[in-house]
């Protein structure tokens, strides 16, 4: 019986060796298994300064700031102007027109006012009977003229200022209105075409911008220098209209249309076609994001773009050309 006992302890120490043998034997594939990802990780850390390291002017997509180059809850007026001849018209509606249209107002309410107490049939039973006083008609006949003439002066060189001629070398920005969205071409820039669409009422509000107002892809443009802005239209009559840059042109089918855009600082400026142009028509929001020149030429590189010395007129022509016939 001792025998016995003693051999299958034996026996059980041989087995639990060999399982034991077995169990390190498998276990060293399992464990080098995820071992072998751990160059990986440990390159991560390598890797990942890369993006960080990116040039500090790579282009990152900057938040609308709240009540600029939008409209605001509750305000009444123009918005806020970021370009010089913004500045001009809105210095001219509020240190000439308003005061204008305030003083003629009430003196057309105090002449009303006036003859109801003074002519009525109790203040004056027996109405007078002359009908011409050549004073008062010559009055009120060189007194508007004199209004309309101090008027037109300064609106005349305000038109002037708006259409004056891109100098040259300016970027050059050919804008295509679509059924229903927005086509933003960069003819210096390789002619590449940025498509843009109304985004989703909730996507747009994580974006931290208005609903109607939000856009998946923006015009990018440098701030602080002239831009030739065309616009054209593919399909019916669009309007290009962005209030706080006081800017509007119409985009029209088989023809392009020109105007400068100068807008003072960077920041995100919204607009919307101001044509009447099918059953989306108010689903056509305009995202202007003016950047320094910099990060604007990083976005020209994030989109496949050239960056470099102003195109040609030749080569200009030759990179507009297939724009203008998909349109």
């Amino acid at each position: 019986m001792r025998i016995a006992d003693i051999s299958r302890a034996v026996t059980k120490a041989c087995l639990a060796a060999g399982l034991a043998a077995v169990m390190a034997f498998a276990g060293a594939p399992v464990l080098a298994q995820p071992a072998a990802p751990a160059p990986a990780a440990a390159a991560a850390p390598v890797a990942a300064p890369s993006p960080a390291i990116a040039p500090a002017n790579a282009y990152v997509p900057m938040r609308p700031t709240p009540g600029k180059g939008q409209p605001v809850a509750g305000a009444y007026g123009f918005q806020d102007q970021y370009s010089p001849t913004g500045h001009e018209a809105l210095r001219m509606h509020d240190a000439l027109l308003m005061p204008i249209i305030t003083a003629v107002s009430l003196l057309v309410l105090g002449l009303l006012l006036y003859v109801i107490a003074r002519f009525n049939r109790r203040a004056n039973p027996v109405p007078a009977k002359f009908s011409h006083n050549t004073t008062i008609e010559v009055i009120w006949t060189l007194v508007p003229v004199l209004i309309l003439v101090v008027i037109a002066v300064p609106s005349i060189r305000l038109l002037a200022h708006q259409y004056q001629s891109p100098p040259k070398g300016a970027l050059t920005v050919k804008v295509t209105g679509y059924q229903w969205y927005w086509g933003y071409t960069y003819p210096d820039n390789g002619g590449f075409e940025v498509i843009s669409n109304i985004l989703p009422p909730g996507e747009a509000t994580k974006r931290g911008e208005q609903e109607q107002l939000g856009a998946d892809n923006r015009m990018v443009v440098p701030a602080g220098e002239d831009i030739r802005l065309q616009t054209t239209g593919s399909d019916v009559i669009h309007s290009f209209s962005v209030p706080s840059l006081w800017f509007k042109l119409d985009a029209v089918p088989g023809r392009i249309n020109e105007k400068v855009l100068h807008i003072d600082e960077p920041g995100v400026y919204y607009g919307q076609c101001s044509e009447l142009c099918g059953v989306r028509h108010g689903y056509m929001p305009i995202v202007v994001e003016a950047l320094p020149r910099p990060k604007f030429e990083a976005w020209v590189k994030a989109q496949g773009g050239t960056v470099g010395a102003p195109a040609s007129p030749a080569s200009k022509t030759a990179a507009a050309a297939p724009a203008k016939s998909g349109a």
